[in-house]
């Protein structure tokens, strides 16, 4: 199974704590995020992976040498020259897949603990382009699903912005994003036809290509925790929740939309 993480961002809002390290490596009950995502992945079945590096890359590099590549193969997207985003991020791994899926796709600054084999299922069966983690946690922005479970649009719930424009955005259900997703070898051929080496969103690209690609979303049948820890304050209550002091991560509110 194959897999990618995405190390590469800069954690502007973590500074000073990214001054000096990259995101993917604060800590978290004293294990890097990065180990603690990867670690989830290979639980998963995730033997083939990518990470991408951009701020502080030659640490992300060091801390998977001295983890020994957690006993998988790990290769590295190499993105010091121009950071890509999402979905260039991706768009510039396609190569090291052979444009091949399933790849399961977890930003790096993303903590959960849900059943990430049930969500690999659903997928498989389904034969989706893209299953994205979704849920009703409190945000501004979200995905737009039709009762069948297929992504149709976005809407801005603060500006009232949807698209694509004319959406008939009250006859579909509203789903936060929650940063983990499994896209199929056709999806990433299809990112593939993008120009090259620019920085986008994935978000937008499941925006605009949502009606030729089949896309769904994806709830845990359980109840789980969820937390992105890109802000001092959501990362300080992932730490505490953790330690064993606080409740579901879900209920941390209007969280940023995941990119």
């Amino acid at each position: 199974m194959k897999g990618m993480v995405f190390a590469a961002g800069l954690g502007t809002r973590l500074y000073p704590l990214t001054a000096d390290c990259p995101k993917a490596l604060v800590e978290v009950g004293g294990e890097p995020m990065l180990g603690r995502v990867i670690r989830k992945l290979v639980d998963a079945g995730v033997d083939d992976l990518v990470v991408n590096v951009h701020h502080f890359p030659d640490m992300i590099i060091d801390y998977l040498v001295d983890s020994h590549n957690f006993g998988i193969r790990i290769r590295v997207s190499d993105e010091r020259s121009l950071l890509l985003d999402t979905g260039g991020g991706l768009q510039k791994a396609g190569h090291l897949f052979g444009f091949e899926g399933p790849v399961v796709v977890h930003n790096a600054d993303i903590f959960t603990d849900f059943d990430l084999r049930s969500m690999i299922r659903s997928h498989l069966d389904s034969g989706d382009d893209a299953t994205l983690l979704v849920s009703d946690r409190p945000t501004s922005r979200y995905l737009l699903f039709d009762s069948d479970g297929r992504m149709k649009g976005w809407t801005n719930r603060k500006t009232g912005e949807v698209r694509p424009p004319h959406l008939a955005s009250h006859e579909l259900t509203p789903k936060a994003f929650g940063g983990v997703h499994v896209v199929s070898g056709h999806l990433l051929k299809r990112l593939a036809e993008n120009p090259s080496e620019r920085p986008y969103s994935i978000t937008p690209f499941y925006v605009e290509n949502c009606a030729e690609l089949n896309i769904s979303g994806y709830e845990p049948s359980e109840s789980y925790s969820w937390f992105d820890i890109g802000k001092p304050e959501t990362l300080e209550a992932c730490r505490r929740f953790v330690q064993g002091s606080t409740g579901a991560g879900l209920t941390v509110p209007d969280l940023p939309e995941i990119q």
